[in-house]
Parts: C-alpha cells; structure tokens; sequence
C-alpha cells in the first residue's frame, strides 16, 4: 500500500524463511473490499473459501441462529467473507511485494532499537550476529502482540486473559458431514466455545476451541494434549457428535490470550504502531487481522497526504484509527463474556438468538463490515472508495 502511494519500502522481517504454516483466518468485508482494491481479488480467490453463514449452536447441538453470508454478505457490503489459509494469504501478499520494485524484503532481519536524527531516523538490526543499519524517513512497527518497538516506546506489556486457544487443521474427509457444511459453526458453552470452517478450497477443517484456562507454560504458545482439551468439553455438558469431532486431530497447538487496553498514543515523530503491535485484542470478533489491514489502508493514505510531514501522518493515522480499533477490541471483549456464558444467562442469550434471527443478527454488524477508506494511490481516482465514516476520523 506504501509502494502504491508512492513510497520506497524497506521490509525488515525476523524470520529466515517464509514457510506456508499457521491456520485459518477470516476475513470479513471490512479486510477483502481492501485487499481487492489493491488487486489481489483474483490471485486470492483461488484459494479462498466462501461460507455461506454462520451456524450458532448450543454445546449440546441444538441450533440457536444462522447468520447469512456468502451472496448476502456480498451484496449488503459489496464485498466477500472469506475464509482462508494464513500461509496462502501470506503467499499472495508476498508475491505482490516480490512483484514491486520499490519494496526490499529483508528476511532474518531483528529490528533491536532506532533513533531519531534531522534527516530521518536509523534503526539499529541484526543479522544473525551481525549488526547492521537501516535508515528511512518513518518506521512502523508491525511487529505483532509481543513488539520490541511497542516495548521501546514504553507503552505497557499486553495481559493475559484467563483463556487458552486450541488449534488444528485437518482434512475434510475424516468428519462427518455436519463438520464439513460450508459455513463458519459456532458451538456455545459454558467456560469455552468451539469454532470450525472449510479452508484450503474445503479440503481442510480449521478448528479453533477456546477455553477458560490458566497459563503455566514458558512463552505464550505451545504443543497442547488432546486429553487436556477434551477435559474442558465435558460428556455432561457437550454432545458427542462435538468431543468425537474434537477427537479427531492428533497434534494441537495451544496460545495464551492476550490483549492490551486502548493505548491514548501510538508512537512518537515518525514512529508508529500497526496490527496486534497497536492494539492486540481477543479473537472473539474474527477481527485481529481485518484491523491491521485496514491500518495499512489509513496509513498509506495519511502518509501520502502529506509525504514531507511523516510525523502528522502518523498522529493523523492514529487518530483515525483510535475510536475504531478500541470499539473492536471491546466488541471481542464482550463477545468472549457472552460466548461461555452458564446457567440462566445463557438461556436469556440463546432465547435472544433464537428470537432475534439471521439477518437481523447480521445488521448489528454493519458498523463492523461497511467500513471503508481510500485505497493507497487513488485519492484522486474517479470511483474510489470513500473516505473513513464520520466519527472514524
């Protein structure tokens, strides 16, 4: 987006090699309208898959409510819901990047500290045990939920949240047909919910379960054991169908939960914060990578507004972001409360989702999924998207 706005882009990353691994992502309307604006629809919808709703169910299996997407959502937001491989959508951005000469990717690259000078600044980095230098106009930290440059410009570390996220990917043909359905399934329970879709074309199953948990491991992620998941999906709570279902991979990967409150300002000079670096939040939403993508958006905007000035781009893009990103991370928030909501609370909240219904459902979100902003390069296109709502900005 910098690239496309006219910038030279020095893409400093810490890992030696780019390797297709995580698992599943979705990305709502809000995330695709932007990627397609930059032009990589077509290169991504080889890969996507598009569920048609999302299912809610109880722990027990009965259905609460079906949330349309698929041809609804696209007609409502003029743009998809997709859901995707992590490694696949890496590999189209990274193909892009590759593409564009005014980018440098710098693989196994460690940005350690930087300091600010009249001409710009420096960031100091290492290379393996080589120290080296890099210099710019403005440095943005997209370093993630554990940013060195969020700990450099003393902004607090993120807390853990008393819960713990299970991941697997497996293939489609292992399940039973209720597994395979093309749509996002969410199953609700008291202290932990489960959720499932198709990615890889359908081919594969991403299954995420949260639960409430305690955290005694080093690091915030580690191999996790499938007896130690199925005892927070109990026989006396949860159906078979769900714990056979849960049964089925044999290597679980497990994260810590984490997020940070709204920070009142980002960086300093020419330094800024982007993505989970800036405003991690919980995955109740769906929403970690849709926002650090419309960060880019604003971002590559507001810098190219006033290209001389990387300082009031910054403070600009931040203030633009602020209210936003913190009315996500507080909807997550509230959603994790809701999703492992016991007892009466939770027959008040599946009579609601019953009674409330799909579509209407889909409407409390449209604050969520019609956003929009100017794509990088195309202030001044003819029938360019518009710019960032009223109380966005």
């Amino acid at each position: 987006m910098l690239a496309q706005s006219g910038f030279r882009v020095t893409l400093l990353e810490q890992a030696s090699q780019l390797s297709e691994t995580g698992a599943g992502i979705q990305l709502s309307p809000n995330a695709t309208r932007i990627l397609i604006a930059l032009g990589l629809g077509e290169r991504l919808r080889a890969d996507v898959f598009v569920p048609e709703a999302v299912a809610i169910k109880t722990a027990s299996g009965g259905r609460l409510a079906r949330i349309p997407l698929g041809d609804e959502a696209e007609r409502r937001y003029s743009a998809p819901y997709w859901a995707i491989h992590r490694g696949d959508l890496q590999a189209a951005l990274l193909e892009a990047v590759q593409a564009n000469p005014d980018i440098v990717l710098r693989l196994g690259t460690k940005v350690e500290d930087f300091v600010e000078h009249a001409n710009g600044l420096s960031v100091a980095c290492r290379q393996g045990a080589i120290a080296a230098d890099e210099h710019g106009i403005a440095l943005i930290g997209a370093d993630g939920l554990w940013s060195v440059l969020r700990s450099r410009l003393k902004h607090p570390a993120p807390e853990f949240r008393q819960r713990t996220a299970w991941r697997a990917l497996i293939p489609a043909d292992t399940v039973e047909e209720e597994f395979r359905a093309p749509e996002v399934q969410l199953w609700l329970g008291r202290n932990a919910h489960l959720v499932h879709y198709p990615v890889k074309g359908g081919t594969l199953i991403n299954i995420v379960a949260i639960v409430n948990d305690k955290w005694a491991e080093p690091g915030w992620n580690t191999e996790g054991k499938r007896e130690e998941l199925l005892a927070h999906f109990s026989p006396w709570s949860w159906c078979l169908p769900a714990r056979e279902f849960l049964a089925v991979p044999g290597h679980w990967l497990k994260w810590a939960l984490y997020d940070l409150p709204p920070l009142n300002v980002l960086g300093h000079g020419p330094v800024t914060l982007m993505g989970d670096a800036a405003h991690p939040m919980l995955p109740f939403l769906a929403q970690g990578a849709a926002m650090a993508i419309e960060d880019a958006a604003v971002l590559a905007d507001s810098l190219a507004r006033t290209p001389d000035d990387p300082a009031a781009a910054m403070r600009r893009y931040e203030r633009a972001r602020r209210k936003r990103t913190a009315q996500v991370q507080q909807a997550a928030r509230s959603n994790g409360r809701v999703y492992h909501l016991g007892a009466a609370e939770a027959v008040l909240r599946n009579l609601f989702l019953r009674l409330a219904g799909g579509k209407m459902l889909l409407r409390r979100y449209n604050w969520l999924y019609d956003w929009r902003t100017v794509p990088p390069g195309s202030i001044a296109r003819p029938g360019a998207l518009p710019r960032p709502q009223a109380g966005d900005e």
